[in-house]
């Protein structure tokens, strides 16, 4: 994987005090949809199983002004699952969700969801096919870990003032992923930091 340049202006709260050169955002743009996906993939290929107790949730992404659906999960100790943006919100893309969360991590014991008819016929179908022993429990209010975790990469994307393609947004909140779950020490590289870290894995 090409190393990626060190500055970036869009996100300069990230890194406080540090230096912020006159960069386009158009050529940022290209350096994400470039060094993007080689992040993510070594991030996914490093990164440590996650706990088997989930929470399972999706939010809104907007994407060309249309809403998109973000599929994201988190153990209880707070550590990112899988991600997945998907274009619908139904049964199809809940089971692709849960498919390669647990192609990642393992089979959870327990998976909290709220009250979406779609992620618990995903899970009961998973359950079935497999011979799974994984308990639903469905609460709005026992997903608050998942909604406080979603904040950051809301926020982030907020930042980009929208996404004008599909494939833009899922290369784009796959690097905030990524950088968050660097950011969590949940991938197994050198260093002390979070930008050590990412240096370590775009060497």
């Amino acid at each position: 994987m090409s190393r990626p340049p060190k500055v970036s202006r869009r996100i300069p709260r990230a890194y406080p005090g540090a230096t912020q050169p006159e960069v386009d955002h158009t050529t940022i743009y290209r350096w994400v949809i470039k060094f993007t996906p080689g992040l993510e993939k070594a991030v996914r290929r490093l990164k440590r199983p996650s706990g088997k107790s989930w929470f399972l949730v999706e939010t809104y992404i907007k994407v060309k002004g249309k809403w998109k659906y973000l599929y994201r999960a988190v153990d209880k100790e707070g550590d990112t699952v899988d991600y997945l943006l998907t274009a619908k919100r139904d049964r199809k893309a809940a089971q692709r969700f849960l498919s390669m969360a647990i192609k990642s991590n393992g089979e959870p014991i327990k998976i909290t969801i709220d009250k979406s008819g779609a992620n618990t016929s995903a899970i009961n179908d998973y359950i079935g096919d497999a011979g799974a022993d994984i308990e639903i429990r469905q609460n709005k209010y026992l997903n608050n870990i998942i909604e406080q975790d979603h904040r950051p990469i809301k926020q982030l994307c907020r930042v980009t003032l929208g996404f004008g393609k599909f494939r833009t947004a899922r290369i784009t909140i796959g690097g905030f992923e990524s950088m968050r779950i660097i950011r969590k020490r949940q991938v197994r590289a050198e260093g002390d930091t979070s930008a050590e870290i990412f240096y370590s894995l775009a060497a």
